[in-house]
Order: structure tokens, then sequence, then C-alpha cells
């Protein structure tokens, strides 16, 4: 089994511009869900996009007026936000997005943690402390927005082999395992070699998180919570930090 650094780049950072639909597909529904949840101008305003990617919610919130911090491990994903930024306000940070307070210079008013980005930190106190820095680092008043699969009911039996794209010359399929605090991910890949077919296999473990144990978690740290329901069957998170916690 592999790191989520490794298996990142080793296998996934090489097609997820493809399994995400393409580049144009993609950037339409992060700007979709950016319309959503953060649907007014932000004109020089601080946001921070941990686990930032390819810039599916970066290059949005750019557009808006923020001035983003973005965040992410994978140089292939961070190049093709590079290729995307042109004049926009953007500081690109390849380093572990845990790490994110280093590189802010002052409060931000919102912080995005996207996709199942929250379930790959290792433990659940790492997400703990995840969540006191962010609160630390926001404005009373600023905002962190998340979105995360919740994998404490187990798919069972065949529901646990899950398509994720195919086409003529690529098919990806995930297969879930389950332990008690964790969901192993083991990663398919097909590609089409000329007349043959290779495949490829790497696997990731990722926390088993629960909306309500996120939600208690956030509100430890100062939050109001509001729950909704996210794209592609996730749960999104809009917490607004009220108060620091006393150190």
């Amino acid at each position: 089994m592999t790191t989520v650094t490794e298996h990142y780049a080793s296998h996934l950072a090489p097609v997820y511009l493809w399994m995400a639909g393409g580049l144009d597909a993609a950037m339409s529904r992060g700007e979709a869900e950016i319309n959503m949840v953060c649907p007014n101008g932000a004109n020089g305003l601080i946001a921070v996009d941990l686990g930032a990617g390819f810039g599916m919610h970066t290059v949005s919130l750019a557009r808006r007026g923020y001035s983003v911090i973005a965040i992410d491990m994978s140089a292939i994903l961070l190049g093709i936000l590079r290729d995307q930024v042109n004049t926009l306000p953007v500081k690109i940070v390849e380093d572990d997005f845990v790490t994110f307070q280093k590189h802010l210079d002052m409060k931000a008013n919102l912080i995005l943690c996207m996709g199942d980005t929250l379930t790959h930190l290792p433990e659940q106190r790492s997400v703990e402390q995840l969540f006191a820095d962010i609160a630390d680092s926001l404005h009373v008043g600023g905002t962190f927005i998340a979105t995360f699969r919740d994998y404490t009911i187990p798919l069972t039996d065949t529901g646990r082999f899950i398509p994720v794209r195919g086409d003529s010359d690529r098919i990806l399929t995930c297969f879930l395992e389950y332990t008690d605090n964790y969901v192993t991910v083991h990663d398919v890949l097909h590609e089409r070699r000329g007349s043959s077919w290779q495949q490829r296999v790497s696997a990731y473990q990722k926390l088993r998180l629960s909306t309500e144990w996120v939600a208690k978690a956030l509100q430890a740290n100062g939050f109001s919570v509001r729950i909704e329901q996210g794209l592609a069957g996730m749960v999104r998170v809009v917490a607004t930090v009220h108060t620091h916690p006393s150190p």
C-alpha cells in the first residue's frame, strides 16, 4: 500500500484531469459550486484552497476577486493550475496542505478543503489539529467550507466495485475494503497500449469520518456549522468561526 502522496504522484495525478471529465467540464463544476457557497464578490479578501489540485475552485475564487493561496502536493496538478492563472491573484504553493499556516501572512476570510481531501489525513487527531489551525487562521466571521465522503456505512458485496470513468483507451475502477477507522481504496487503471491493455493497481487509505463527528470537531473550535448535500454524493460542511478558542 502506498501513501496518499505516492498514490497521487505515480498513479492518479497523470490521469486526474481525464478522470474529472476534462478541464472545461471540471472548471464548470467548480464554478457552479463556488456560485452556491460564495455567491458574492470579494475584492481584496484572502482565500486559501487546501488540496487545490488543478484549480477547480481556485480559479473561480480568483475571478471573484479573492487573493488565493493554492496549496497541493502534486507538481503535475499544480502545473495545470499554473497554466490557467495568467494575471489572476493566485499564489501557488507545492506543499502538504496541513502546513498552510506557514504560507499565510495574515488571517484569511475563507478557507476551502474540497473534494475528498479531509479523508486523506492519517488519523482523527490530524483532522482536529487542522480544524484548530483553520479556526486560528480565519478572521472572526470567516468561513471554512469542506466536502468529503462519509464512509461510515460500508458498501457491501459488488457495491464495493465503483466504476469511475471509462472510454475506448482507458478504464478506471476502484474497489473499497473497510476496517474500523479506514477504507482502503484500490484504484485499478486499464490503459490501451497499441493492440493490448496494460493494468496498473495502486491502493491507499482514507479516513472514515462521520458527518456528526466532523460537525462536533468544528464546533469545539468555535465554528457554527451547516451541513448540506454536496456534489457527487459528498457531504458539504459550511462553518463560520464566531469565537477563537482560548489557548
